[in-house]
């Protein structure tokens, strides 16, 4: 057993944030997209819209964010489906530090692998740009990433006491979010400012190592095997029946049951935006540069460091539940203001700051509200399996609603389409029963 609170160890739990956040900010959300999104379309030299976007992978043609879409929700129905057996093997054992660190590797060095992404079109105009196997590293790189948070999570009910959840997971955002953008600022001086690396690939390789790089700081203080469980007879099998055994549970506890209902719906929603947003700037946004884009996702990073620590306060006040509905609302507003007012620069940076704020808020208080509900046990990776199954299917579900939105119509139809996930996420929200750690 450990002993909660311990500052050093928690301190520790928060750098894995530290590490991992620049996979979604530099690759999810920044240089990735940007790269992709301007080497697979074609846009029109004097108005800068977007006039041709088709790509192929292996034969079958698509619209480039399409397929975007289509492949990231892959990679989370992957998660969903590998990680609740994975946990209760986890659970069983009391490996959930070898599987953190699994995930981890996988994640980074398929992050760097994507140096080598370069698709082709034969050089000929309004020819769908061929991707090929160079795109796979961006679905293990996502599969590495979500699968890591599984067992990352489950550590927080471990190291700390319910009250202090919701600070502490809102440091651990807040660091994550602040370290991520110090690096995509790196890599900018270095890329574009200086020259000194001249080819914006070499971005990749420096998610990679700064990924594993800074893991090791939580690595070296996480224990394994927190329990100091005996691992006898068949490993898949007793983790299975581990699993089992937490589902039963879960079936049970009304306010897991419904609370885990509305956060499939609000953050299918939430991680929706983030990832496409880049997408909808490209191809909505009139004359928007990269550098506009840099800097709106520079503002977003550093907008939910306070955004986290001020729904904290919120939560401390009006209790996570209330506090988590007023977010929801704000993002609703926020959808539809685009869907109708977002056409120029300066309107994108306003939504942008927006973004940011709620963004950091609802993140955080999310994996706190949740860790509170927990029972008293020793199985947090499988409880937070199925959390993290929730997300998955919901990410997979909404990125893919994205992309077929779009396909059918446009991708401004896509980001109104999500007001009913987070209307959804609010109404269930308001039925999740309230107890005195949890209002």
């Amino acid at each position: 057993m450990i002993q909660k609170g311990d500052k050093r160890i928690i301190r520790a739990w928060t750098f894995y944030d530290w590490a991992n956040s620049v996979y979604p900010l530099v690759i999810s959300s920044a240089i990735f997209p940007i790269m992709y999104e301007k080497m697979t379309s074609i846009k029109d030299k004097v108005t800068g819209v977007t006039i041709y976007d088709q790509v192929s992978f292996f034969g079958i043609n698509f619209k480039n964010t399409e397929f975007y879409a289509y492949l990231v929700s892959l990679s989370y129905i992957t998660v969903a489906i590998i990680a609740p057996i994975l946990s209760g093997i986890a659970d069983y054992s009391g490996n959930k530090k070898r599987f953190l660190q699994f995930f981890c590797f996988l994640g980074a060095i398929s992050s760097s692998l994507l140096y080598f992404f370069h698709p082709d079109n034969g050089g000929q105009d309004f020819t769908p740009y061929h991707l090929g196997i160079t795109i796979l590293p961006l679905f293990f790189a996502s599969v590495g990433y979500w699968g890591s948070l599984v067992y990352y999570n489950a550590y927080l009910p471990e190291i700390a006491e319910p009250a202090d959840h919701d600070k502490i997971s809102a440091r651990g955002f807040s660091m994550g979010y602040f370290g991520s953008a110090l690096l995509l600022i790196a890599i900018l001086v270095l890329t574009q400012f200086t020259g000194i690396i001249k080819d914006i690939h070499w971005a990749f390789p420096m998610v990679g190592a700064w990924w594993i790089g800074f893991a090791f700081v939580t690595f070296r203080r996480l224990p394994n095997n927190v329990y100091n469980r005996n691992v006898e007879g068949n490993v898949l099998k007793n983790g299975y029946r581990e699993l089992v055994k937490v589902w039963k549970d879960i079936k049970t506890r009304l306010q897991l049951r419904r609370y885990l209902a509305s956060y499939f719906m609000f953050n299918m929603a939430v991680q929706t935006v983030m990832i496409m947003a880049t997408a909808f700037a490209n191809k909505e946004v009139r004359g928007i540069k990269t550098q506009d884009l840099i800097i709106s996702i520079l503002l977003i990073q550093f907008l939910a460091i306070g955004g986290a620590f001020i729904f904290s306060k919120l939560s401390s006040r009006f209790g996570n539940l209330r506090t988590l509905a007023i977010a929801i609302v704000i993002w609703i507003f926020l959808c539809i203001g685009v869907y109708f007012l977002v056409y120029l620069p300066w309107q994108f940076y306003i939504a942008a700051a927006v973004v940011g704020l709620v963004m950091g808020g609802i993140q955080a208080l999310a994996r706190s509200t949740y860790s509170k509900m927990l029972p008293e046990t020793q199985d947090h990776a499988s409880y937070f399996s199925f959390f993290d199954m929730s997300e998955k299917i919901g990410l997979a579900v909404g990125t893919f609603s994205f992309g077929l939105i779009e396909g059918l119509a446009d991708i401004r139809t896509s980001v109104l389409a999500l007001v009913v996930f987070f209307m959804l996420g609010f109404v269930l929200l308001l039925r999740v029963p309230k107890t005195e750690m949890v209002k």
